[in-house]
């Protein structure tokens, strides 16, 4: 029996992947070339963890037809890949997240959700760091290894069925990891490539996204 990572191909299945791997699990990755029959590529599967792609521009309808199939193929339990502060009506995607997370709870297997806080490896901290938001905002980063050890946990232990966990590595404003690496950081215009991402720039900008960091401890520490 394995387990299916759906998104498997990208930075966060491939972390998943690994520290299932690590686990002695066979974890089978899933992509684009296995979505046209996702029920046959489950079969036999015990547990899915579930990836959408990123901005997704209709996360529920993506998030339902796994779900679907998923039920058809006899996979009991899930573990969808959501985001922290999915309830904040000002960045669509996340909204997107926290209805995908409503049909996740009433798809009647058995789930756990994972809110994970902005990706460490989103910050090029080689070199001189350009942002559209407030260096100066604080956020609770998460390190891609930490999150496919916490997701490893959850699929392979019991008594984490009903459970939504926010996972941060760390608590830091990005200036305070560019002083770190002794890089320099500046504030720049938003490039507007995506209303969603220039909507999640303004809101960081405000707010930033912290995150806690004890439950990643508590998940990560029991192995």
């Amino acid at each position: 029996m394995g387990i299916a990572v759906v998104g498997g191909h990208g930075k966060t299945g491939r972390a998943v992947c690994s520290a299932l791997a690590d686990c002695g699990v066979d974890a089978r990755p899933l992509g684009r070339a296995d979505w046209p029959d996702l029920a046959s590529a489950v079969v036999g599967c015990e547990a899915a963890y579930v990836i959408a792609p990123n901005l997704h521009p209709d996360e529920p309808a993506y998030v339902a037809s796994v779900l679907a199939a998923l039920g058809s193929a006899g996979v009991e339990r899930v573990v969808y890949h959501s985001v922290a502060s999915p309830y904040a009506p000002a960045m669509p995607h996340h909204v997107g997240k926290a209805v995908s997370e409503d049909l996740v709870r009433r798809s009647g297997l058995g789930w756990t959700i994972l809110q994970p806080g902005a990706y460490l490896q989103n910050l090029d901290l080689t070199g001189p760091v350009d942002l559209p938001y407030s260096p100066d905002v604080r956020f609770g980063f998460l390190d891609l290894t930490d999150l496919g050890r916490a997701a490893a946990v959850v699929l392979t232990e019991p008594g984490h069925g009903g459970a939504t966990y926010e996972l941060a590595s760390r608590v830091a404003t990005v200036r305070e990891l560019a002083d770190e690496a002794g890089v320099p950081v500046r504030r720049v215009d938003d490039p507007g490539t995506h209303a969603w991402l220039s909507a999640m720039f303004a809101y960081y900008d405000d707010h930033g996204l912290p995150v806690g960091t004890r439950v990643l401890d508590a998940l990560v520490e029991r192995r």
